[in-house]
């Protein structure tokens, strides 16, 4: 059955949603059941997938940073049950970041997986047009497929993160709710020619707080999880929506949609349910490139793509701020 709220009442629905509240909560501020809440949001941010999927294409970026973050479907996945349908148990939401207009440029909602990745690669090619620095962290799968996508026209580095041994102290590891603290960093240039002090993933890691803050179902601890995929999807589509294109950048004063130059103004959460309703269906997407399924390294020579003469090497950043020289 269609949705025949008012439209007034439509923009507070999703105002609400928007803003970190839970289903439950959006029923008690706007006087709307719960049950209509729900398919409003999906059917906004299934419109939402649509409009990005039109709006963003033939980008100029410079400089793009590569994450997934966490959440559950359902139960996590080490609570799952013989009974639990196959979607139930973790989930990633994997998100392209343009670190100079702090645009969400893609994203992808399924599992930490070589085919999701490889899926979400090819999605965030297609809207590229010039030659992109990425980074991202050492996940195995990111090497290849970006290097099936982009071909030559990549500069690409890895991060990596060095925490804290915590294995002489296992009682107060096994108390930790969070990874050990970062004492250092290795920047590592896998091919192409990066700028090696722009190998960050500073830009998309502080994104990451912001799902968890305006999105109840990335909250830790609570209730408010999404108990079905097609649920989870929209609310990420519905989210990125409204960042792009609804939320003022503090740092950009405006939006990153703006800033890319996909829009000329801020959006209100009207014209955002009007616009996005009438995206029409995305045409079908051309399959991604297969890749190597290699567990460990890169099914490359990680000398391929450099400038003549030029060797990879790694940066080590070491507590106090100093850095080693680069190991060529």
């Amino acid at each position: 059955m269609a949705n025949v709220l008012p439209l007034e009442k439509q923009i507070r629905v999703i105002a609400a949603l928007v803003d970190g509240c839970s289903i439950r909560t959006t029923e008690r501020l706007t006087d709307t059941h719960r049950d209509t809440v729900m398919r409003l949001g999906v059917r906004i941010g299934e419109a939402c997938a649509r409009q990005h999927d039109e709006l963003f294409r033939n980008l100029h970026v410079n400089l793009m940073q590569l994450d997934e973050i966490w959440s559950f479907i359902g139960a996590k996945q080490g609570h799952r049950k013989p009974h639990h349908a196959d979607y139930v148990g973790d989930c990633y939401t994997w998100i392209a970041l343009d670190a100079t207009n702090k645009a969400v440029l893609a994203y992808r909602v399924g599992t930490r997986s070589w085919n999701d990745c490889r899926e979400f690669i090819w999605d965030l090619r297609q809207r590229v047009t010039n030659r992109v620095q990425i980074t991202s962290d050492g996940y195995a799968p990111y090497g290849p497929t970006i290097r099936a996508a982009f071909g030559q026209n990549v500069d690409y580095g890895v991060l990596k993160k060095i925490y804290e041994d915590e294995e002489r102290d296992s009682a107060q590891a096994a108390r930790r709710y969070s990874p050990g603290r970062v004492v250092g960093v290795e920047r590592e240039v896998v091919y192409g020619a990066p700028e090696t002090d722009k190998i960050s993933t500073s830009f998309v890691e502080r994104n990451n707080l912001t799902i968890r803050m305006q999105m109840r179902r990335f909250t830790r601890l609570t209730n408010g999880f999404s108990r079905k995929p097609q649920n989870h999807r929209a609310a990420v589509s519905l989210h990125v929506a409204h960042y792009n294109l609804c939320r003022r950048h503090e740092t950009l004063r405006m939006t990153p949609a703006m800033a890319l130059g996909v829009t000329d103004h801020i959006w209100d959460i009207e014209e955002l349910i009007a616009r996005a309703t009438e995206a029409p269906e995305p045409k079908p997407a051309s399959p991604a490139p297969r890749t190597s399924d290699r567990s460990h390294g890169y099914p490359y020579s990680k000398s391929e793509g450099l400038p003549e003469g030029r060797k990879p090497f790694q940066l080590r950043v070491i507590p106090g701020g100093r850095m080693t020289k680069p190991r060529r």
